[in-house]
């Protein structure tokens, strides 16, 4: 009987062993928390404030969403890298249904232009009626009817030639290689966007041309990329580099930073994505 009851004393006194343990562990978790939270909170608190007057971004997007992705994420990043890691720009997205957009590109290409100005029109109508404070277009090609929807709907439309042509003029570079859709390459309206800024602008020839837009459509617009792609798109560039005496390049279409690099070439490479963020993001906090 002693035996017992001294065995099951030990056993209790275990218990209420474990028990304190267990106490004093929660409660300096809890503490633990408590300093956490409060540390986050100082941290919140000591930080830059966003003016409240900072703009909303519209964009129009999904043409193709691989790029409009990478709109969304530069300009977060952007004003992250600005203000701190809770920061994050006001945007608004339209993003259009590719499938049925591109076979209204194709009746654009024929001629027919009034279903996708339509589209387009209708999508800034949309982020006007949202609250955005400007617009910008998620495509270079897009870019052409900027200054349509401009007019149609009333609102500004932050031109990606216009924004490029500011950025090579600064680089000091006075001829680029202009690498697009095909409708970017041949048409005037991008060209002579850059040549107010004293660029001279050099394209592929017909058979790259082809080929360059033929990449795009079916390849990064699906998110593809391809190695044997990257390598074509290189030859081109480097061709024109040492045939067309190019001092850098355009990437006049978004979706093709996502395949070409600064590394993979020899000239200065102007990412149309990235320079269009750069000044959306900077028209947003009303800086020049």
């Amino acid at each position: 009987m002693i035996t017992r009851l001294r065995r099951n004393g030990i056993l209790v006194l275990l218990c209420m062993a474990f028990a304190i343990v267990g106490l004093v562990s929660s409660v300096s978790a809890n503490e633990k928390k408590a300093d956490d939270r409060k540390q986050f909170q100082s941290d919140v608190s000591a930080g830059p404030s966003i003016d409240l007057r900072m703009k909303t971004i519209g964009v129009i997007g999904g043409v193709s969403w691989v790029s409009s992705l990478e709109y969304y994420r530069l300009m977060n990043e952007m004003v992250r890298d600005e203000f701190g890691p809770l920061y994050s720009a006001k945007i608004l997205m339209y993003s259009i249904e590719f499938g049925e957009f591109s076979k209204q590109e194709r009746l654009a290409d024929k001629g027919d232009w009034r279903p996708l100005r339509k589209t387009m029109i209708d999508a800034a109508q949309r982020l006007k009626r949202g609250g955005a404070d400007f617009v910008v277009i998620a495509s270079n090609t897009m870019n052409s009817i900027g200054d349509l929807i401009q007019a149609k709907v009333k609102i500004p439309v932050l031109n990606i030639a216009d924004a490029t042509g500011k950025k090579v003029k600064a680089s000091g570079i006075k001829t680029v290689a202009l690498l697009g859709t095909s409708f970017t390459m041949e048409n005037p309206f991008y060209r002579n966007r850059l040549e107010r800024y004293g660029i001279k602008v050099v394209t592929p020839n017909k058979i790259e041309r082809d080929y360059i837009s033929k990449v795009i459509f079916d390849e990064l617009c699906a998110g593809k990329l391809l190695k044997e792609s990257k390598e074509q798109y290189i030859r081109i560039i480097d061709r024109l580099v040492k045939e067309e005496g190019v001092e850098g390049v355009i990437l006049g279409c978004t979706e093709i930073p996502l395949l070409i690099k600064q590394q993979d070439v020899s000239v200065p490479v102007f990412d149309t994505t990235a320079i269009h963020v750069e000044a959306a993001v900077k028209h947003a906090l009303n800086r020049k």
